[in-house]
């Protein structure tokens, strides 16, 4: 089955993830275009259910989330929705594979793929370990915690991942022993008074932090740490890291040591300019250095793509990307949480929440994306919006 390529008078326009910046772009741009007709929007998922990344630990430990329908949220955009894995992108053929038997063309590309855990580069990992790529791979999780009665886990990597799901497995699974290894201090970016309440809150948990430590090896009932020691294991949660789908570099486009698509100021490939990057998939620069992958910049990430694709069409020059960070709230446990507020460069600022004002205050500024998405939806075709701080900041002069 092949799609055929656009005619002189459509303009297509393929995305391809439906994540955090995915959807973003989808919804922003359908928007956008929905009264003309030289414009044809496509995206492409894996699967029709969204994927609530920052809540993949609760999924982990038994809890139930709403299920969000890609396809239900696309109704009334206009936007064609195409279920399938990507397997291949010829970046000068202007193509995409999906499945090894469908080929989309496209005008602009969006490419939203975003990172898995990197279940590489320890040996023992891809066999042994679990991970929090989906929620079908949380739910694998969540039945095995169920079904041990007792005994240890070891959550592999002490990020901010690792440290909101190991609070959260010791909250739900008071009879388990939960182990939080890593390289650095959990909540090592943070102000020291935000840090110190984020360790006090994972001993009150139970939860036994090992820092300084390098995990060599996952074994089928063990962790093994460089210098020989080990440490018995029922179950191995690894959250150590991130890689991205090599589909990028194989396609020709330029990226970066970590595959990540490298990126003009206005998000667009600087090999393939027809080619936006956005999310965990691109390498974009700012003047405090490159940006890391949260949700936090994923989604303006996608909304100004959208923008710019909109501005290209019209005739227009798009935009330069700006972004700074403003906080990161860290959940411990389901009445508990740390927030530590940051400058535009993710530095620790001195203000910081804790308790149940920190837990409250991240639930809502992590809550479902469904009603921001429905907002994108109603938008006028005068601005762009997305979340800060639980509010909607409105950013103008974008058409």
């Amino acid at each position: 089955m092949s799609a055929q390529a656009g005619t002189a008078t459509t303009h297509h326009v393929l995305i391809l993830g439906a994540g955090y910046a995915g959807m973003a772009a989808a919804i922003q741009l359908a928007s956008r275009v929905r009264r003309r007709e030289d414009v044809r929007v496509t995206l492409v998922n894996a699967q029709e259910r969204f994927t609530e990344r920052l809540r993949l630990h609760m999924t982990a430990t038994g809890q139930q989330l709403a299920e969000m329908n890609i396809p239900e949220l696309l109704e009334g955009t206009g936007t064609r929705f195409v279920r399938g894995w990507v397997t291949a992108v010829d970046a000068d053929a202007k193509t995409v594979r999906i499945d090894d038997d469908r080929v989309l063309h496209y005008d602009t590309l969006v490419y939203g793929l975003g990172g898995v855990a990197d279940t590489a580069a320890v040996p023992g990992v891809e066999d042994h370990a679990y991970t929090l790529n989906s929620a079908q791979d949380a739910a694998l999780l969540a039945d095995r915690l169920a079904r041990l009665g007792s005994g240890t886990v070891v959550v592999g990597g002490n990020g901010l991942t690792g440290v909101e799901s190991a609070a959260e497995i010791a909250e739900r699974h008071p009879e388990l022993h939960v182990v939080l290894l890593g390289r650095q201090e959990p909540g090592a970016a943070m102000n020291p008074k935000a840090r110190a309440y984020l360790r006090s809150a994972l001993d009150r948990l139970g939860v036994q932090v090992r820092s300084g430590v390098e995990v060599v090896k996952v074994l089928p009932d063990a962790v093994a740490l460089a210098g020989g020691e080990s440490i018995a294991a029922d179950a191995v949660l690894w959250t150590s890291g991130t890689r991205v789908s090599p589909l990028a570099a194989a396609a020709g486009l330029s990226v970066d040591e970590r595959g990540r698509i490298v990126t003009d100021a206005a998000l667009r490939s600087v090999s393939h300019p027809e080619v936006y990057a956005v999310g965990d998939a691109a390498a974009i620069r700012q003047g405090y250095g490159v940006m890391h992958g949260t949700c936090q910049g994923g989604m303006p990430t996608g909304v100004h793509a959208a923008v710019s694709i909109v501005r290209a069409l019209n005739g227009r020059r798009p935009k330069p990307f700006r972004f700074g960070y403003y906080h990161t709230p860290v959940s411990l446990g389901r009445r508990d949480a740390v927030v530590q507020f940051t400058h535009p460069d993710d530095s620790p600022r001195r203000i910081h929440l804790t308790g149940r004002t920190a837990a409250w205050y991240k639930e809502t500024v992590t809550a479902s994306p469904w009603p921001t998405y429905g907002r994108m939806k109603k938008m006028p075709a005068s601005g762009a919006f997305w979340p800060r701080g639980g509010r909607f900041t409105r950013i103008r002069g974008t058409r």
